[in-house]
């Protein structure tokens, strides 16, 4: 099947390059149940091509592959859309200025700039990926999978993700809700001297009666 070109707005610049122009076609480049908006955002995308000095057949490759960029993400809303036509653009330009960088004359603050570019673009890129997978519900999820565990007497066996402080800090009292607080440690009784072996109490600061310092010692005379 051939490719079709379908001109928007009467300007030569936003063409989209589609081999099937139908309507379910079309709603895989831009997610829409509208043909405007899927024509106009695959335009969007396909302007963000360098194509200055492309001649007319790697152009016209240049714009099936942005198209076939956007019907492989496949879209299914207008939101998602949008932002696979970023990732095509982002995608465009980080590769742009990476092949600026290259350049065999280039200087070297044109080959920094175009580095230093490439590395924004790419950072955007990845922002841009996170985004779409947040809204299209595709968030990595961790599995631990358990073979075979050995607990021993005494230990306690841990399955899942365990987070210690980083940097040997402790962790504070706020970030542990379920921590119980000790606030009084009970003291264990006194026994007694007597055969009866009661125990007697342990008093904190209450008063308690001196011993009689003035005490009968046998053999010791009085005064």
């Amino acid at each position: 099947m051939s490719a079709k070109k379908n001109p928007v707005g009467g300007n030569d610049k936003a063409t989209a390059v589609v081999a099937d122009d139908s309507e379910e076609t079309l709603k895989r480049v831009g997610g829409s149940q509208s043909d405007d908006w899927n024509h106009v955002l695959g335009n969007q995308a396909i302007q963000s091509l360098w194509i200055k000095q492309s001649d007319n057949e790697v152009r016209q490759r240049q714009y099936n592959a942005a198209i076939a960029g956007l019907i492989g993400i496949a879209p299914q809303d207008e939101i998602e859309g949008m932002i696979a036509a970023q990732l095509i653009a982002a995608h465009n330009a980080t590769m742009e200025c990476y092949r600026r960088a290259m350049i065999g004359e280039q200087t070297l603050e044109g080959r920094r700039d175009n580095l230093s570019q490439a590395n924004k673009l790419s950072r955007t890129y990845a922002v841009l990926l996170d985004a779409f997978n947040r809204y299209r519900g595709n968030e990595s999820q961790q599995k631990v999978t358990v073979e075979h565990v050995d607990v021993h007497a005494g230990g306690q066996a841990v399955v899942g993700i365990v987070e210690s402080p980083r940097g040997g800090d402790q962790p504070k009292s706020e970030d542990q809700p379920r921590a119980k607080q000790i606030a009084h440690a009970p003291q264990p009784a006194v026994w007694s001297a007597d055969k009866e072996r009661q125990p007697l109490p342990v008093s904190g600061d209450a008063e308690r009666p001196l011993p009689n310092a003035r005490r009968d010692v046998p053999g010791r005379p009085e005064g």
